[in-house]
Formats: structure tokens, C-alpha cells, sequence
């Protein structure tokens, strides 16, 4: 597997497909992208990199507004052996908001879909109510997490086998990067850990069984980005899975600076088929 970063990285810089943009009917412009996929080692496409790409098609077609809010849905899987195109629909662009749609597809199909909210920002007073965060970890809490390429801080392990609550924190930083691709990589990471952290009450389970003794796929997946940020600081991911039920699971989670501001939320909806017990 090549240097996973720099794949990503490579990944998030989405080829524009001038030949592509066409006005539609009420003055508003399709634009296209093309994306290329991570090299990983399963032929099927991570979602998070569908979720971050997602993210930089909407930056890249409203330069002039931050993304607000994304609403991503998987209808089937990706082929890693196939570019993905992303088509961009701008329905709606004013002076503060904008709003767009976003068709992820491959020669066999759509194999996502995304509602986007744009906002220019404004000043305005702040208030939040969160529970205060702890310090970050130390050195001897470093933790690996399959598929996220930078640092790595937590005491709970996923791939325990040991029933516990469905709550799941940890600090992550990365490397030195543009803050423009913050919401992109926090995006990504979001997208790996919620199916885990609902199997964390089942005794005998784990997040590493899928495929084996259970059967998950994401389904749908939200963020909101509430505030600027920079993801070569330390953040604090803190998740939630309040439910299993009818095949599947939910999970919602807040990302907050180490002062303990809330910059993201985030929440998703995984198929997950159990043995019968």
C-alpha cells in the first residue's frame, strides 16, 4: 500500500471537466469532477473518501462560501478500479446561502448522492453547551485506526471483544496541511468508527468482524460544520450509537477543539445484519 496520506491528499484534488459545464435552465451551472480512489487493499471504495470528495466538489463550486451542511447517501457500492465522476447541480445561490446536489457515479451506476448547503458566514454572537473536553493523551495512548493516516490518541479499543457502552472517544492531528481541507479530512474520518462503537455493547463482537460474522455498509451519512478549524491541532472526536434495530444502526458525534469548541457534528446510518442468536 503507498503512503496513505498522500493518497488521500491526491484524492481530494478533484480534475475539473471544463467541456462538462453547461448553464441549465434557470441560469444556475452544472460543473464536473473526476476523482481518483485510494489504493487500499479491497477492491470495494472507502466512503469516507466519497464524503470528502463530495466536500471539495461543493468548495470548488462555490469558491466564495464555506460548506455548512452535507447530506451524502450510498445507494451501492464503488469499484476501486474506476475514477469516480462527480456531477454538481447548483440549485440555488444567493448572497449568504447556496444549495447544491451532487451525483457520484461509475460505469455502473450512481454510487452516491449529496444535498449540500453553502454559507458566506456571519458575525453574530456565539453560545454553545457541550461538556467540557478532557487534556489530550499522551504519547502512551497512541492508537491505530485502520484507514486514518495520521496521529492517533485513545483508551478505547474498537476491536475489544468485551462488552462496553456505545460511546467512543479519541483525539486525532494531522500532519501539517492546507486549512482549506479541514471539513474534507474531518469528513473522511467520520465516516469509520460509528458501526463500531454500536457493536461495542455485544459481547463477542467487534468492528473487525465485518464480512465475516456480520454484514455492515453505510447507508447515509450528515455533517455540519459549525465554525472554521484546522485539523493539524488537536480535535477531539466524541460519538454516541444509541441504536441497533430492523438491520440497522445509528451514531451521532460532535468534533471539538482541544479549548473545547464545537467545530463539526456528524451522524450516520449503516446497514448492519447480525447472527441470529
Amino acid at each position: 500500500m503507498p503512503d496513505l496520506w498522500n493518497d488521500l491528499l491526491a484524492c481530494l484534488e478533484l480534475r475539473a471537466d471544463a467541456s462538462a459545464d453547461r448553464p441549465d435552465s434557470d441560469t444556475t451551472t452544472s460543473a464536473v469532477f473526476e476523482g481518483t480512489n485510494q489504493h487500499l487493499e479491497y477492491h470495494r471504495l472507502f466512503g469516507g473518501q466519497l464524503l470528502g470528495q463530495f466536500v471539495r466538489a461543493a468548495e470548488a463550486t462555490c469558491p466564495t462560501k464555506r460548506i455548512k451542511s452535507l447530506h451524502a447517501l450510498f445507494p451501492r457500492e464503488g469499484k476501486a478500479s474506476e475514477p469516480v465522476r462527480y456531477e454538481v447541480t447548483r440549485q440555488h445561490e444567493g448572497r449568504s446561502f447556496a444549495t447544491l446536489s451532487i451525483v457520484a457515479s461509475q460505469s455502473s451506476g450512481v454510487i452516491g448522492t449529496a444535498s449540500v448547503s453553502m454559507h458566506a458566514g456571519e458575525d453574530g454572537p456565539e453560545l454553545q453547551t457541550v461538556e467540557p473536553v478532557p487534556p489530550v493523551l499522551g504519547e502512551n495512548d497512541r492508537a491505530r485506526v485502520d484507514l486514518i493516516p495520521w496521529e492517533i490518541r485513545t483508551t478505547e479499543d474498537l476491536n475489544a471483544y468485551e462488552a462496553s457502552p456505545p460511546e467512543y472517544e479519541m483525539w486525532m492531528r494531522t500532519p501539517e496541511v492546507d486549512q482549506a481541507l479541514a471539513p474534507a479530512l474531518t469528513a473522511y474520518a467520520t465516516d469509520l468508527t460509528l458501526i463500531g462503537t454500536a457493536l461495542r455493547p455485544l459481547e463477542g463482537l467487534a468492528q473487525t468482524g465485518n464480512g465475516t460474522v456480520f454484514t455492515s455498509a453505510v447507508t447515509s451519512h450528515t455533517l455540519w460544520f459549525h465554525r472554521p478549524f484546522r485539523t493539524d491541532e488537536w480535535l477531539l472526536v466524541r460519538q454516541h450509537s444509541p441504536l441497533i434495530a430492523h438491520g440497522r444502526c445509528f451514531g451521532r458525534g460532535d468534533v471539538l477543539d482541544e479549548k473545547g469548541t464545537l467545530v463539526a457534528s456528524f451522524a450516520q446510518e449503516a446497514l448492519l445484519r447480525l447472527p441470529l442468536t
